[in-house]
């Protein structure tokens, strides 16, 4: 999964991205609105953390321009205020949900994944596919009763393979899903390195990752 989180307080985006990092979920940070916009333009996102009071204006307007262009990425609004009037003009502008400051942060990925799985064709916590589990919330994956280890990145990127199940995803596609801006030195090279230690890890499993030549990788399982 990849996020954008758009918040100005450098204490409070810090927190939010080791948090979110360590769980696997690639962010970028834009603390204006000027940045966000410029995010949104050159990158797809699965969920958009919008602080409501930026230094350059309100994150609703941001919003708003996305929905009016038919951008429905998943967003989440963060205020400071209790207003119940702000809070029903961020839903009315088409947030998706909405979480006051402060908060868990625990809380915080809850309501991520959810939306994130909100857009996915699987609404399940856990997936099955072939002899291979895989539960998101968990971050438990499972070879019949045996559990495998995989590190953030892996996790990361054999979510989208089995979310997708069956289908060819770019490594475009994988690469965004797995990598933020911050990983300014690391090349498409690296995801089929991410690749190879999955596949070795899977090693066992009835399901397979196919590399499908000049278009990505799918995952599929043995009949």
């Amino acid at each position: 999964m990849r996020l954008l989180l758009v918040e100005d307080t450098f204490d409070m985006a810090e927190a939010i991205m080791i948090r979110l990092e360590r769980s696997g979920i690639a962010c970028d940070l834009a603390k204006t609105l000027e940045q966000a916009r410029a995010c949104v333009e050159v990158q797809r996102y699965d969920v958009i953390v919008l602080d409501i009071n930026l230094p350059d204006g309100l994150g609703t307007e941001l919003l708003k321009e996305m929905r009016a262009a038919g951008d429905r990425t998943p967003v989440l609004m963060l205020t400071a205020e209790f207003s119940v009037d702000d809070r029903v003009s961020s839903l009315n502008s088409g947030a998706d949900d909405y979480l006051v400051k402060p908060f868990d942060h625990r809380e915080l990925e809850a309501r991520i994944r959810a939306l994130y799985r909100r857009e996915q064709s699987d609404k399940a916590e856990e997936l099955v596919f072939g002899n291979l589990t895989f539960n998101a919330s968990a971050r438990v994956v499972r070879r019949d009763d045996s559990p495998i280890s995989l590190t953030r990145r892996e996790f990361s990127l054999l979510e989208i393979l089995i979310r997708n199940r069956g289908k060819t995803v770019s490594k475009e596609r994988l690469f965004e899903g797995v990598f933020s801006f911050q990983d300014t030195d690391v090349g498409m090279n690296a995801l089929e390195l991410y690749i190879a230690r999955l596949r070795k890890k899977l090693a066992g499993c009835s399901v397979r990752i196919e590399t499908q030549r000049g278009l990505g990788y799918k995952l599929d399982a043995d009949a």
